[in-house]
């Protein structure tokens, strides 16, 4: 019977990650996958091409933790010793296994290149390991159970490109550790807008302390999120604890706050209300240039509902594309209530849409006035016989990307408010009748 994992530590090798050529997006990707296993992560570790380094990580590591998951330096080139350092801390030598060998040879004839003989070296395992084939490129992966000093202490080596190590985990690494996690964890995501993370942190102080299970806020750009996780022997107990306590906080008033849950993105969130309600969509922007698009664009599916859009950056192409007045831009000028508002309505007029959403503001870093600061911003929605628009006082201490995306997921959690979608009030807004 399979040794159960108590926690894990994940070190990255290679020198290029040290030096910022490559982001080590795999540390990432592993931590997600070990936590849905219900296998702790206590630290991740990026170790360049050093033997001597290499060994005093992987004694460092397994000081705290029974095991360790490796990913780089199974390439076949000098500099690649991730595998023999690891099989010098177990004690075992290595051994050419065949099918690993001719998987490689294979993949060579595949790809029409020659094979140099240094590639045979990604065929030599630690005597006894058990061996991941590698279907997606040369290198195979490996496992690693042995008693060292008294303690079974297990290890997997994974290729270093994610390319290989995402499909190898999913397809052979994963079910091997599931056999040892002594459980599973199982999160849920509660999205909110309009609330910031110190007040999320306040009104969840007490849901917090529990260890069981666990509540965490999130801040991301516009809008907050909260992670709920419980620990348990299956999935569907797992299940069953957390989405009680997301039950539990739907119904205080943080739930006025909540615009879905597990749906990733206020986008994602809209859209799929609009294809549920069987309504269509059509943007104006002017300070996002057409990130409210793209976003929306973004999500599969969202042909359903999205007609199109307009970048209405000049005044002339508002006025000739979207039909907003001259004396409303003489009056109130291109960054106001009432520009925001006959964008909305006239991008919704243009393309026939049911609802209409505009942008207009100061996303910096020049531009602002006393009046008017960088970081202003008009979001409006044209919905029906109304137009909400809302005024966003955004920090003019953000980057101009900062305050384009900020706006834009602002405009989609109003839009989910209008829809009725969000319990969140609707104060705070100019409304037109259109």
């Amino acid at each position: 019977m399979a040794e159960k994992i108590r926690a894990a530590e994940i070190i990255c090798v290679g020198t290029e990650l040290l030096l910022g050529d490559i982001v080590n997006t795999n540390a990432a990707y592993i931590s997600g996958k070990l936590a849905k296993l219900g296998i702790p992560v206590y630290r991740e570790t990026s170790v360049g091409d050093n033997p001597e380094r290499l060994k005093a990580a992987i004694a460092d590591a397994y000081s705290r933790v029974d095991t360790v998951i490796f990913c780089g330096g199974l390439g076949p080139t000098d500099d690649d010793l991730t595998k023999e350092t690891v099989s010098e801390y177990f004690g075992l030598g290595l051994e050419l296994n065949a099918e690993a060998e001719e998987r490689i040879v294979k993949f060579f004839e595949t790809v029409c290149r020659h094979m140099t003989v240094n590639n045979i070296k990604q065929a030599m395992i630690p005597s006894g390991a058990t061996v991941f084939q590698n279907d997606f490129g040369t290198a195979p992966g490996i496992g690693i159970e042995r008693t060292v000093g008294g303690e079974i202490k297990q290890a997997v080596l994974l290729p270093g490109p994610p390319s290989e190590l995402h499909p190898l985990w999913e397809s052979k690494v994963e079910p091997y550790l599931a056999e040892r996690s002594n459980g599973i964890i199982v999160s849920h995501n509660i999205h909110l807008i309009g609330i910031g993370e110190s007040a999320v942190g306040e009104m969840m102080k007490e849901r917090m302390k529990s260890d069981n299970p666990t509540v965490a806020p999130y801040c991301n750009e516009g809008e907050c999120r909260l992670r709920v996780s419980a620990f348990a022997p299956d999935y569907a107990k797992a299940d069953e604890m957390s989405r009680a306590v997301v039950d539990e906080i739907k119904s205080t008033e943080l739930g006025d706050y909540i615009y879905g849950i597990d749906c990733e993105n206020g986008e994602k969130a809209l859209v799929a209300e609009l294809r549920a309600e069987k309504l269509t969509l059509a943007v104006a922007e002017s300070c996002t240039g057409g990130l409210l698009a793209k976003r929306i664009t973004d999500v599969p599916g969202c042909s359903d509902v999205f007609l199109g859009g307009f970048v209405t950056y000049c005044n002339d192409a508002k006025m000739k594309l979207l039909g907003v007045s001259a004396d409303t831009l003489d009056k109130f000028d291109a960054v106001s209530a009432e520009t925001a508002a006959e964008m909305a309505a006239g991008a919704r007029r243009a393309l026939g849409a049911d609802m209409g959403l505009s942008t207009t503001g100061i996303a910096g870093p020049g531009g602002g006035t006393a009046e008017k600061p960088v970081g202003t911003v008009f979001v409006a929605v044209s919905y029906k016989d109304k137009v909400y628009v809302r005024r966003l006082r955004i920090s003019p201490t953000k980057t101009r990307e900062q305050i384009r995306s900020i706006a834009a997921t602002s405009l989609f959690g109003l839009s989910m408010a209008v829809l009725g979608k969000l319990r969140a009030s609707l104060q705070d807004l100019t409304v037109f009748n259109m």
